[in-house]
């Protein structure tokens, strides 16, 4: 799936066959660099495999110099409307940036910051979203999706006119369905590696649920290289909804495969609160992709969740564990833990 043509981010590869990368976006400014490098440290942890930052000025420089170097995560170094501060990024080292050429009014600044992208082997990214189409756009391609995804072809038609491809392109809304369709524009038109996700999605499950709608539809259209969840919140939420988002469609491994039932008259054990207690005994290196499933009762448990690598279900004096659907173990309730553990490990390394 995804795009023909592929780019390098700090050794990382977008599109081309690679698989749908994760992204998120610094939460906090750039003069708070220890905190940017903390939480770089977190994204890290989490998966993130490309950040973008804010770059407002130059009086950043120094502070973004830093962070390209110390960055563990490859960064993006987000700009607009002055193509001197697109200049300082790249001479910071960054290997990447996103500008609007539609907002950078200097043809010759644009040049200049295309020569300097040629010379560092970075990579631009241009996009527009639902707030920045203007009204002679609207007015030229019809308002929604079409005008969204025009207003990213007047973007990129300088880039391509100087024989720049190295680009990444992107078509963002808080709509849904004008995301899709713009994203659905773009994919029949380019070979560019397309960015995907619905800006301000919003905060907590709505945003998350928002998010996962429209960035589904697109990756299961075979659309889409790179996401980004657009959270009101911290990063590593964004994270980790992008990879819950790529896990539902098999698409990455990456995290635990966590399944529990919703819960009915038949159940023998308090389910959430089962969930909990499992959670809280995995340890950090639990393998990716692996399966684990909580289940309200023995009828169910082992038959609809029999795929998971190890189970546990209710049942009427406690539980028991299950492995592939075949019943491994039992126990008291108040004895979980302990029948639990030596199941688990033995799961993990076999």
């Amino acid at each position: 799936m995804g795009s023909a043509r592929s780019v390098d981010i700090g050794g990382v590869k977008f599109g081309g066959g690679a698989p749908v990368r994760v992204e998120s976006m610094l939460k906090t400014p750039l003069f708070n660099l220890e905190a940017c490098i903390e939480e770089l440290s977190v994204l890290k942890k989490a998966g993130c495999e490309l950040a973008r930052v804010a770059f407002p000025d130059e009086s950043h420089k120094r502070a973004l110099a830093v962070l390209a170097d110390k960055s563990e995560v490859p960064l993006m170094a987000d700009i607009h409307f002055n193509h001197k501060f697109a200049l300082a990024a790249l001479d910071c080292g960054v290997p990447s940036i996103r500008i609007n050429p539609g907002n950078m009014t200097n043809a010759r600044g644009l040049e200049e910051v295309l020569s300097a992208a040629r010379t560092n082997g970075a990579v631009i990214r241009i996009g527009a979203n639902g707030g920045s189409v203007n009204s002679a756009q609207n007015e030229k391609y019809g308002r929604g999706a079409r005008a969204l995804a025009g207003a990213v072809e007047e973007q990129l038609e300088p880039l391509i006119d100087a024989g720049f491809e190295n680009v990444i392109i992107s078509a963002k809304s808080s709509s849904v369905p004008e995301t899709v369709l713009a994203n659905q524009i773009l994919d029949g038109k380019y070979p560019f590696v397309l960015h995907v996700g619905i800006t301000e999605a919003g905060s907590g499950i709505d945003g998350a649920v928002k998010s996962a709608a429209g960035i589904s539809v697109i990756l299961s259209q075979g659309i889409g290289d790179t996401i980004r969840v657009s959270l009101t919140g911290d990063s590593k939420t964004e994270v980790d909804v992008a990879y819950g988002i790529l896990r539902s469609l098999d698409l990455r491994k990456k995290g635990i495969n966590m399944i529990s039932c919703p819960c009915c008259g038949r159940r023998r054990v308090d389910v959430g609160a089962l969930c909990a207690r499992v959670k809280a005994m995995l340890p950090d290196d639990v393998p990716d992709g692996f399966t684990i499933a909580v289940m309200g009762c023995e009828v169910n448990g082992p038959r609809e969740a029999a795929a998971a690598d190890i189970g546990i279900a209710g049942t009427g004096d406690g539980f028991v564990i299950f492995k592939h659907g075949t019943p491994a173990a039992s126990g008291k309730i108040s004895e979980m833990e302990n029948t639990l553990a030596p199941c688990l490990r033995e799961a993990f390394t076999s």
